[in-house]
């Protein structure tokens, strides 16, 4: 099994599941900041798989399907049981945010299920919201919350995470990532990783 990890996707697939692991461990830590400072790299390697596995030529049938399903898993941790998590440790153990946690992992495994039945449609759109925005978004909310005031706060991130559990199973149509969109992904997740990361350092 671990000689598909000598594909050059696979191996970037099973870093960010490293960096999942990592930040999960964070997290469960308290270490909130850190944790979704290495999360975003996480979300930054599903989103290199790809794009090295479609630039690997002669690709072997079976390194390909063990990708994908790889890819899968990758997805279900970082996107929706990383953010699970962290929304327990901000918001607290609570009736609201365990509902809302566990519906947005049921919703991550339905959203990835239906891709891997449909895959992209013939003009490369997704159907729902891609698990790759929940990191991103998490980001910007524990960058905002020193300026949010309680109990706002507390109310705005199940609230912003039930709106995403349920943006993902939604039938609305989201355009695949292009070039310009890769690049600004990619200077978000720097910035603000180097911004949380810097705060939990530096401001603890």
């Amino acid at each position: 099994m671990l000689r598909y990890l000598l594909d050059p996707a696979n191996a970037i697939t099973a870093s960010g599941m490293i960096l999942s692991g990592v930040a999960l461990s964070l997290v469960t830590d308290g270490r909130i900041e850190l944790a979704v400072a290495v999360a975003l790299w996480a979300m930054l390697a599903d989103h290199l798989d790809g794009i090295v596995a479609r630039r690997i030529r002669n690709r072997s049938e079976a390194a390909a399907k063990m990708g994908k399903s790889l890819d899968g898993f990758s997805d279900l941790i970082y996107g929706a049981v990383f953010p699970s998590i962290a929304l327990l440790q901000l918001h607290g153990v609570t009736l609201l945010s365990a509902a809302v946690g566990t519906t947005l992992l049921v919703a991550g495994a339905l959203r990835l299920s239906y891709f891997g039945i449909t895959g992209l449609s013939t003009d490369r759109c997704f159907t729902g919201l891609p698990l790759s925005y929940d990191v991103p978004i998490l980001a910007l909310l524990v960058l905002a919350e020193p300026f949010v005031q309680q109990p706002l706060f507390s109310w705005l991130l199940p609230g912003t995470f039930a709106t995403l559990a349920a943006l993902h199973v939604s039938s609305i149509r989201v355009p695949a990532p292009t070039r310009s969109m890769y690049i600004a992904i990619v200077l978000f997740s720097v910035a603000a990783s180097a911004a949380l990361s810097i705060r939990a350092l530096f401001f603890a």
